[in-house]
């Protein structure tokens, strides 16, 4: 069960000719709740300040979402999804002379895993690449399909995540996570400048490296790098951190590096 309010009115409902919907004209991020507080909110803020000005969305529509989610009554775990949409237009591409954005909050309960970080977890490499589109990258937008192509091409409930590659074959990142992993030159996740997600725990985590002055690098790489991982772990901002204990036939141990950070992280956001 959610509850959705759009433009802060109690309401499951959106216009037909609202451009998210017709054109996924929009952007998105998913926060989550602990014991009533959002967790790593500037930072959610931060991005999707980040897609306005990408989109070319008025700059104070950011104040408005803030607003919106201080009024809300938050408790326990959940999950808090804020949508915007640049609102309804006419028909057509062109994007209207002055935006009356959709903003739409929607709260349903958490169903984070506990045992997936513990445990670990196995991953499938994705035959779907993503397009290289620097115009696109780092941000949340409405426009998901090649997480829908990649997610779609495996069924078993085994398998949890999978590793996608842009067009010219370097890995990017998870249907719905980012990852890591320990190589022979230290910690490096892949680069998020021509497409991809730039997670917000993508981003805390490598703060936590630094403070920790962990060996750490952002690049571009290519599967045989990470299949030839000590360590691999995913990330995103409701799971935290998953161990991942096989890419295909290739098995990994759930090293100490990754349980450094798990703790840290846990610490942080009790």
């Amino acid at each position: 069960m959610q509850e959705v309010w759009i433009n802060g009115v109690k309401s499951d409902q959106i216009g037909v000719a609202d451009r998210g919907v017709c054109y996924g004209d929009g952007l998105f991020e998913t926060i989550a709740i602990i014991n009533g507080q959002p967790q790593l909110l500037a930072q959610h803020l931060h991005r999707l300040s980040m897609g306005f000005s990408q989109l070319g969305f008025p700059e104070a529509l950011i104040d408005q979402v803030a607003s919106k989610i201080k009024d809300l009554t938050l408790d326990g775990n959940q999950v808090l999804k804020v949508t915007v949409t640049r609102g309804e237009g006419a028909r057509g591409y062109a994007p209207p002379e002055h935006v009356s954005a959709t903003i739409i909050l929607s709260l349903s309960r958490s169903t984070s895993k506990t045992e997936n970080a513990l445990q670990g977890v196995s991953l499938t490499q994705c035959r779907h690449q993503l397009p290289i589109n620097p115009a696109l990258a780092k941000i949340k937008h409405l426009n998901r399909l090649d997480q829908v192509l990649a997610r779609s091409e495996w069924t078993s409930p085994d398998i949890v995540e999978g590793v996608v590659t842009d067009t010219e074959g370097f890995v990017v990142e998870g249907t719905m996570s980012n990852i890591f992993w320990v190589g022979s030159k230290g910690v490096v996740t892949p680069l998020i400048d021509r497409c991809g997600v730039q997670g917000v725990m993508r981003d805390h985590l490598i703060k936590l490296l630094s403070k920790d002055s962990v060996d750490f690098k952002e690049g571009r790489y290519k599967s045989c790098d990470l299949l030839a991982a000590s360590e691999v772990f995913i990330c995103n901002s409701l799971i935290g951190i998953w161990p991942v204990v096989s890419i295909g036939n290739q098995h990994y141990d759930i090293g100490p590096l990754t349980r450094k950070l798990q703790t840290l992280l846990a610490q942080e956001l009790k």
